[in-house]
């Protein structure tokens, strides 16, 4: 049947008893999966998570440049892993790197929201701050330049074309009247050899 159909016998469910099979063109088949799989993976977004690490003591001003930090990895679309390094009796005290992630989590909030509460991790407290905005929406659209026809490029040319031509014209017109000239200047020599001749002739007869 199948290959009165011009076909393919392909099995779609091996498992099952008896198992199932389907005629189809089976490099058609293959084509459209390939192009639907293309598709799908062009309109998906790869999420990225950047980690900043801070110490319960941080220095104001190095405060400031880590939360600048934070802002442009959300602005950019990116999830953003802040983690707090807590080293000897730090440890001790967690509740300093809970109010720091929480005044982080404050700051930027315009930009973000926290994904997941801070929690203990060892030595570290970790929390995870999401971006309001998808990373596609954060692409810049380029507008498209619009792009001259053919024709109207040739146009141009076309016409320059044609100038050069009327001023070839235009130049060339003496020469042909020079050539008629001399072509009767040579025709009345001819016409006064021949009547020479003839007279020589008549002379000797």
């Amino acid at each position: 049947m199948a290959q009165e159909a011009d076909l393919d016998l392909v099995e779609v469910a091996a498992t099952a008893r008896p198992p199932v099979c389907k005629l189809m063109d089976y490099g058609k088949f293959k084509y459209e999966s390939a192009v639907k799989a293309r598709e799908s993976r062009k309109n998906q977004t790869q999420t990225i998570v950047k980690e900043i690490k801070l110490r319960p003591k941080i220095d104001p001003h190095d405060y400031g440049t880590k939360k600048g930090h934070v802002e442009r990895f959300l602005k950019a679309g990116d999830k953003v892993k802040v983690t707090i390094m807590f080293r000897g009796r730090e440890q001790s005290r967690p509740e300093l790197g809970f109010r720091l992630l929480q005044k982080l989590a404050a700051d930027v909030e315009e930009l973000g929201f926290v994904e997941a509460q801070a929690k203990q991790d060892g030595r570290n407290m970790i929390m995870v701050i999401g971006p309001h905005k998808k990373k596609s929406e954060t692409k810049p659209h380029t507008a498209s330049k619009p792009v001259p026809s053919p024709r109207s490029a040739a146009a141009p040319e076309a016409a320059e074309d044609t100038e050069d031509t009327d001023d070839g014209d235009t130049g060339g017109s003496e020469p042909d009247s020079d050539a008629e000239v001399s072509a009767e200047v040579t025709a009345d020599e001819v016409t006064a050899d021949e009547v020479a001749a003839d007279e020589a002739a008549s002379t000797q007869a």
